[in-house]
């Protein structure tokens, strides 16, 4: 196949028109990742500052000058003809005569253009000039040829879109068996054969029993304080079915205590103790690699009754993490900041990753967002109160474990489909890819 440069076969046009300020003006927007040309908005020229701007034409192929090496050019589509931009784009017109424009997008969708763009300049920043794209190769068969790498451009396209949105699919189902297999475990349904060979294991409010006489001893002992509840939301119902040898039990009468960080606004430094907030909780994951550090005088301060110990839980307060709980998994000394709330467990009686369970569930989100309360100015937050008075569905310890063990088992099975199916959009990216490049060969 025959290669040219593309100043053989477009023209660089250079003109400018004058904008006048009671006339209206289309705008291009010109995405990165060979994503196409958008409509960025629609104004008058008395809006526009610079006055001289380059205008448009239906297949027309711009090229942004800063933006070109992350993919930043393609065709003019014809509802943006008429569009201005400014000097920092660069616009040819294809001769129709050598080159189809459905061709070149073809081209451009390969990736050909693209590895001759970087190989440009030493920088990420470096522009591209009008010269050097015009030096740009491609191939340029007769155009009875083109139209057939169209066609089949076209037909590879139209299997690929299909084959997306089949994956998108596959990936919406998984996130709803996920979030099936959370609620199906609060409601013991994922452990029916395990009562079923465990008859003889005693019921959860004997539990209930022992840590209650357990928590008013420490209260009596001025070791811990009584927390304060808050009613949920009067909007919010339960509305969660439990095996009848399960109870439904508020959080705070099953922890020790349930506190948040500090409500001081902390001063950083460069070295010394590990600060924490929301960030660093995800549903499931614990993650201070990411962290800040304050000095040990302040640390030492914000400890103070409320120190963070492995197997404890830690859950987001406040944006758009609110209720996303995590289970502290290692030996760490640190400092949370208020947006955490700390949920101090009685270990030998319950097990943290299945309340991680609960709250990660429908039913825990549910209950999570439908209890924000209001800060004043603030966006809102889930309040100490109202998170020591979240039902949780409570099970024997025994079955806690096993309902953890399954969960795991699971949702390990999940991770596998989702990397599969990561894959096969990656694997269809590349056929696509290899498909174009055996076409241009």
């Amino acid at each position: 196949m025959e290669i040219v440069k593309l100043k053989e076969v477009v023209k660089y046009r250079k003109q400018f028109i004058k904008i006048k300020d009671d006339e209206s003006y289309k705008r291009c927007r010109v995405q990165l990742h060979r994503r196409g040309i958008k409509l960025r908005d629609e104004v008058f020229g008395s809006e526009i500052k610079t006055k001289k701007q380059r205008l448009c034409k239906e297949n027309d192929f711009i090229v942004a000058e800063m933006d070109a090496k992350f993919g930043g050019y393609g065709i003019i589509p014809k509802e943006l003809a008429d569009a201005i931009v400014s000097s920092h784009y660069y616009l040819y017109e294809i001769n129709l005569e050598k080159l189809s424009y459905k061709f070149l997008e073809a081209i451009i969708d390969s990736g050909m253009l693209q590895e001759q763009i970087k190989a440009v300049g030493s920088t990420n920043y470096s522009r591209v000039s009008a010269k050097e794209v015009l030096e740009y190769e491609i191939p340029c068969p007769p155009l009875e040829a083109q139209k057939q790498v169209v066609s089949l451009y076209d037909a590879a396209k139209s299997n690929l879109t299909i084959l997306k949105s089949e994956l998108t699919h596959q990936q919406t189902l998984l996130k709803k068996l996920r979030q099936q297999i959370l609620q199906e475990a609060i409601e013991g349904k994922l452990t029916a054969d395990w009562r079923a060979a465990n008859p003889d294991v005693e019921p959860a409010s004997a539990l209930l029993e022992r840590i209650a006489t357990e928590k008013a001893e420490l209260v009596k002992a001025k070791k811990i304080r009584k927390g304060k509840k808050q009613p949920p939301s009067e909007s919010f119902e339960a509305n969660v079915e439990i095996p009848k040898a399960w109870v439904l039990s508020d959080l705070d009468d099953i922890s020790i205590y349930i506190t948040d960080g500090t409500h001081q606004t902390p001063t950083y430094t460069q070295s010394g103790r590990i600060f924490l907030s929301a960030q660093n909780v995800k549903p499931f994951r614990f993650i201070p690699e990411k962290h800040k550090y304050v000095s040990e005088e302040a640390y030492q301060e914000y400890i103070k009754n409320r120190a963070v110990e492995k197997g404890d839980l830690l859950l987001g307060r406040v944006g758009a993490g609110i209720g996303e709980t995590a289970v502290v998994d290692i030996d760490i000394e640190c400092a949370i900041y208020v947006s955490l709330g700390l949920v101090k467990t009685f270990k030998k009686h319950t097990d943290s990753d299945y309340l991680a369970i609960v709250f990660n569930s429908p039913y825990g989100v549910r209950y999570a967002k439908g209890n924000i309360s209001s800060g004043g100015g603030s966006a809102g937050n889930f309040n100490l109160g109202r998170i020591r008075s979240f039902p949780i569905p409570l099970p024997t310890l025994q079955e806690q474990r096993a309902i953890v063990t399954k969960v795991e088992k699971l949702l390990t099975l999940c991770d596998q489909l989702e990397t599969q199916i990561t894959q096969n959009q990656t694997h269809a990216e590349a056929l696509m890819q290899a498909v174009l490049r055996e076409a241009f060969s």
